[in-house]
Formats: C-alpha cells, sequence, structure tokens
C-alpha cells in the first residue's frame, strides 16, 4: 500500500485535497480498528481520491471526555483540532467511526468548526451509485447472510440507517435484521465513554445481549460501521464461542474484500 499523504504535504506543495480522512484515537491505535483503516484507504486509493490525514498533528476529537464529564478538557481538544483543521483550509472531512462524526460535525460548530463531515459508509454509497467503486461479479461475500448493527451515535443521533444497509445490498448478500434495528436498535454497550469503564451492576452485559440477538439471526456475518461496536460485538461472539462461523466486520471490510479490479 502507498503511503498516506497528509495535509502538511499537500500544502508545501501550494493544494489541499479534496477531502480529509479523520482517522481517529480507534482507527490509530486500536489493532483491530487499524485493519479497519486500511481496508477504506485501499478504498480511497482505488477510487483515486484526493484525500489526506492530518498524521502526527491529528488529536482525539474529546468525544469521550465529553461523555465522561470534562467538558473542560473536551473544549481544549477541539479548539486545538479546529485550528488546526482551519489552518489547512479543510472543507470537507470523512471518518469511519460515529463518534468522531458525531463530534465533528454537530459540536464544533458552535466552537468554530465548520466542515462538511461524512461518515464513510454514506461516502461508500456515493462512490457506488456514481460507479467510482465497481464490485466483482459474485464477490466474496454472495449468497451469504449479513445482519447489521446499527450504531447509536450513527443511527439514533443522526438518522443515518439506509447508507451502510445500500452499501451491504451492493454485496449481493442477503441481509437479515435483528429484532431491534434502526431507530429501535439496542446500543453496543461502549457508547457514553462506557467503553472505558467498568459497567454499572445488571443481569446482563449490555454487548452480550446484542452480540446474542445478532447471533440469532443465523448471519454469517455481522457488519458494522464502528469500531468501538466492532469491538464489542467481537467480544460477544468470542464470549458465545462462535468466532469459527459468524465473523464480525466494518462495512469498509466488506467493500474492500470485493472490489473489482479496475
Amino acid at each position: 500500500m502507498s503511503t498516506v499523504p497528509t495535509a502538511a504535504e499537500y500544502m508545501s506543495r501550494g493544494e489541499s485535497p479534496d477531502i480529509l480522512f479523520w482517522v481517529g484515537c480507534a482507527g490509530s491505535f486500536d489493532q483491530r480498528a487499524q485493519r479497519i483503516t486500511r481496508a477504506f484507504v485501499s478504498i480511497l486509493d482505488k477510487v483515486g481520491l484526493r484525500y489526506a490525514i492530518l498524521g502526527k498533528e491529528e488529536m482525539c476529537t474529546g468525544d469521550p471526555v465529553r461523555r465522561a464529564g470534562n467538558e473542560f478538557m473536551f473544549q481544549m481538544m477541539a479548539y486545538q483540532n479546529i485550528q488546526i483543521l482551519n489552518n489547512y483550509g479543510i472543507k470537507k472531512i470523512v471518518t469511519a467511526c460515529p463518534h468522531c462524526f458525531n463530534t465533528l460535525k454537530n459540536e464544533y460548530p458552535e466552537l468554530g468548526g465548520n466542515y462538511e463531515v461524512v461518515h464513510h459508509t454514506t461516502l461508500l454509497q456515493e462512490l457506488i451509485d456514481t460507479g467510482k467503486i465497481r464490485l466483482k461479479e459474485g464477490g466474496a461475500f454472495k449468497g451469504q447472510k449479513i445482519s447489521y448493527h446499527d450504531s447509536c451515535y450513527l443511527g439514533r443521533a443522526n438518522d443515518i440507517y439506509e447508507a451502510p444497509r445500500k452499501v451491504l445490498e451492493a454485496l449481493d448478500t442477503e441481509l437479515v435484521e435483528m429484532k431491534r434495528c434502526k431507530s429501535n436498535g439496542l446500543c453496543c454497550g461502549a457508547g457514553g465513554a462506557q467503553m472505558f469503564k467498568e459497567e454499572e451492576k445488571g443481569t446482563e452485559r449490555v454487548n452480550i445481549e446484542r452480540s446474542n440477538e445478532a447471533i440469532a439471526t443465523g448471519a454469517n456475518v455481522i457488519a458494522s460501521a464502528c469500531p468501538f461496536c466492532n469491538t464489542m460485538l467481537t467480544d460477544g461472539v468470542k464470549l458465545a464461542e462462535k468466532e469459527d462461523s459468524v465473523k464480525v466486520m466494518d462495512v469498509a471490510e466488506l467493500i474492500a474484500a470485493s472490489l473489482a479490479d479496475q
């Protein structure tokens, strides 16, 4: 894979990228989520988009600290990111993390960060619809059952339900819905900074309940569009000892594995 260009490299040539790929903490540091980042980058390279990343200049958007109640820390992080983005004249941002997406889109404008922010599933749908992404005939997942898990920050918080499903339908797979889906979806258990703390007392861990719902659909693949959801569902599948028969994959990974030679 070619090296990913940075916004600084574009600026040194007196240019700016058409789109900035916001990698996010999970996509940068979590080994599993790094595979999602690589898959998405391979798609961006294949379709020839002029994109860049911030690289070492990218800080956390501040989503977890704000959810955990540290407003001061959130604003410090946000202002630093906004200053960097504005200095590079960034207009459009794509991210594979719904937490980053929600924060950049809905919470940065009041602090002076105004950008067109798209989630990677929406961009993938656009690229498929405009014919820029071409998929293999009888691709890697043809005829398989896929169940899609709605991320809270993508679905209920931002009303994005159709884009990821349309992308999955393009794979010629059978989409099987869980009983609780779309606006009635169940959280994976990681939102609101729960990913980083012990859960409160209850009868069953949320991620186990959600993973069992997904497994019950009989799907071969549980598709997610969020690195946090991916982690929680993977843990649930492991606990149910279904790793051999059920894979948890990001929508971008499914597309990357199904690209036609162009």
